[in-house]
């Protein structure tokens, strides 16, 4: 039992093996943020690093640039920085586009594969409560598709359960988000995979809520794909590059629909047919957003340095804590925790609910604690072991309750919807 008192938790930061990773990034004083499972903070020398690809390498290489500062090459390399952290071998990944864009490439390649290997095999299952941008995606590519191609929606416990039902021979893929992004619920990989396997589907995994912040094992899982993005726990920065990994013995198999000369097997020979390169190149498609990845590759070197095992163990000290707090501080309160208990079930943040929790959130953010708000009353507390502390868990805990036993929240000021919640 976590000895309940703040210099108890002064004490754990002081022996914290991670502690020296916060001087990597650039917070606001007197801030708590707990939003990197939203948008990673800054970190130290990405305003030099945009500023060197803008003033130097664009400024005064110019065109250049493009060879002498490796800037066609970046996709991949910053593609191999991505592999060491999701576990994916070299040469299997990419970065480029939005994790939506990669998505449907990813998925419409698996399809076409599934054609011919499965061509009665039509239909594509993912979570009801993925990210309803990964289903918006889908449903547009069945559309496109037609002829008897659907998506249907299944619900967390029939993923976990292994599909007992939904797993029909009609189904051709299965993308899944590997960690809820509203309850933070992480589902098992490899069992799943296996699972899906066994129901002659491939599978797609979307790593957005778990990259960066837990220990991923892409090729060992005997995963078919997945995507992802680069601005959370991976700290690249708004808008930042998404990526795309494919299981190495699938690479060539697959045919992307969005085939642009980035892709093409020899791009500058301006030949009006098109020839997919050898490799993971095949899933690129335009030119390149260079200043963005280049600033991106900052947040990718500092996961790179890290013991992700150690990051683990640290997010769940952390959520563990949060938890234990919530219930003990917080119980005179309609409060409840929605995140799973159970460690093998827990991406790296806490979600609790409140029938308020949209004025809660914004009266914390008020005090400099920033976490974020999802429908349906959900506040979510993103616990990055980079730059997070167990004084900070404490403080935020502690400003939670008094926000909730003096009814701090119920001003108007604190439910006032911007475009963005």
């Amino acid at each position: 039992m976590t000895t309940l008192d703040r210099a108890a938790c002064e004490a754990r930061d002081r022996t914290d093996p991670l502690a020296d990773f916060r001087k990597d990034f650039l917070l606001p004083p007197e801030t708590i943020y707990l939003d990197g499972n939203s948008l990673g903070p800054r970190p130290v020398g990405a305003a030099e690093r945009a500023q060197k690809v803008i003033a130097d390498e664009w400024g005064t290489d110019l065109i250049g640039s493009w060879n002498s500062a490796g800037w066609w090459d970046l996709p991949a390399t910053l593609g191999e920085k991505v592999a060491g952290i999701i576990g994916g071998g070299s040469g299997t990944t990419v970065v480029t586009d939005t994790t939506s864009i990669n998505l449907f490439k990813a998925a419409s390649a698996a399809l076409r594969m599934q054609a011919v290997d499965a061509p009665d095999r039509r239909v594509i299952l993912t979570q009801r409560e993925n990210f309803p941008s990964d289903i918006y995606m889908l449903e547009g590519l069945a559309e496109q598709l037609g002829d008897g191609y659907e998506v249907r929606l299944v619900d967390d416990a029939e993923v976990t359960a292994g599909f007992p039902e939904a797993m029909t021979d009609e189904v051709a893929l299965v993308v899944l988000t590997h960690v809820n992004y509203r309850t933070g619920r992480l589902f098992d990989m490899a069992t799943t995979t296996s699972a899906i396997h066994a129901g002659g589907a491939r599978v797609m995994w979307d790593l957005c809520h778990s990259a960066g912040a837990l220990e991923i094992d892409l090729a060992g899982s005997g995963a078919d794909m997945a995507v992802g993005c680069t601005y959370k726990f991976l700290n690249g920065g708004p808008g930042s590059p998404a990526y795309t990994w494919v299981a190495e013995e699938l690479v060539n198999r697959f045919a992307q629909p969005l085939s642009g000369w980035w892709s093409h097997a020899k791009p500058f020979e301006m030949s009006p047919d098109y020839a997919p390169a050898d490799g993971i190149r095949r899933f690129l498609t335009g030119t390149q957003p260079i200043v963005s990845m280049s600033v991106a590759e900052l947040g990718l070197d500092v996961a790179g340095r890290v013991d992700m095992a150690e990051v683990r163990r640290k997010s769940l000290a952390l959520s563990d804590l949060f938890i234990e707090l919530v219930e003990s501080r917080l119980s005179d309160h309609p409060v409840e925790i929605v995140t799973p208990r159970e460690h093998a079930d827990r991406g790296s943040q806490v979600s609790i609910t409140h029938p308020e929790g949209f004025a809660i959130m914004s009266a914390l953010i008020a005090r400099g604690i920033i976490g974020d708000y999802r429908e349906p009353h959900i506040l979510r507390f993103g616990l990055t072991p980079l730059y997070l502390g167990f004084a900070d868990v404490w403080d935020t805990v502690e400003a939670l309750r008094d926000i909730l036993d003096n009814r701090l929240w119920d001003d108007p000021k604190f439910k006032t919807r911007g475009a963005v919640t």
